[in-house]
């Protein structure tokens, strides 16, 4: 079964802590974490103090994307403030497998992200470290865009990959996913996949949920 990862990064922050509660009893998944630094992307979103105080409201899982230039600045920081997975752009760093590293010595998930313009091959060496692949089917920066349809072979490569290599890295998918989007991406191999806009517009938080598992 797909897992919802609805991405906070379109919720109402006058009213995180409900709205947090609301995204637990809808049945998704995992609480998806935009940090933007305004340099890898342009534009400038929540942070440390923010991941402190949701830390102590949810025990849902929290996944942490970094859209910021060199990472292994922060990772560290990321990780103690209640990260239960954390993803770092292959575009973000030159170290990309000393980066991976720094978030498993926290014992915590570990993923890589790719932009749309990335060919996915490029991963080829790092994806027996990994823990999850992070496919954008948006260029990343804002939300509300439309789904990439050209990064839907991404994620087929990726699944091909994983079953010839016998590895077990999920793939996650960000961007533009609505229902129809969803429903591509499940059936090329997709596990994980963030909604923001389309899932935070529904007054019943359980809608989109039950749309994008396909119950």
């Amino acid at each position: 079964m797909v897992k919802i990862a609805p991405s906070l990064l379109a919720c109402d922050f006058a009213e995180l802590k409900q709205e947090v509660t609301r995204v637990k009893e809808s049945g998704a998944d995992i609480l998806h974490f935009d940090v933007m630094d305004g340099q890898f992307v342009p534009n400038i979103s929540i942070g440390l103090p923010i991941l402190e105080s949701l830390r102590k409201v949810t025990d849902m899982m929290i996944d942490t994307h970094l859209m910021i230039e060199n990472p292994e600045q922060m990772i560290d920081a990321f990780c103690e403030a209640g990260s239960d997975m954390v993803s770092v752009h292959f575009e973000a760093t030159p170290h990309i497998h000393r980066a991976i590293q720094q978030i498993k010595a926290h014992h915590k998930l570990a993923g890589v992200v790719i932009n749309p313009g990335t060919p996915v091959e490029s991963l080829s060496q790092i994806l027996g470290d990994v823990d999850f692949v992070l496919i954008m089917t948006v260029n990343p920066g804002f939300g509300g865009q439309s789904f990439i349809e050209s990064t839907l072979s991404k994620i087929t490569w990726l699944d091909e990959y994983r079953n010839e290599h016998d590895l077990n890295f999920e793939i996650e998918v960000d961007g533009g996913v609505n229902e129809e989007t969803g429903a591509l991406c499940k059936a090329q191999g997709a596990d994980i996949l963030v909604a923001g806009s389309y899932y935070f517009k529904h007054e019943d938080y359980k809608e989109p949920v039950h749309k994008l598992k396909g119950d």
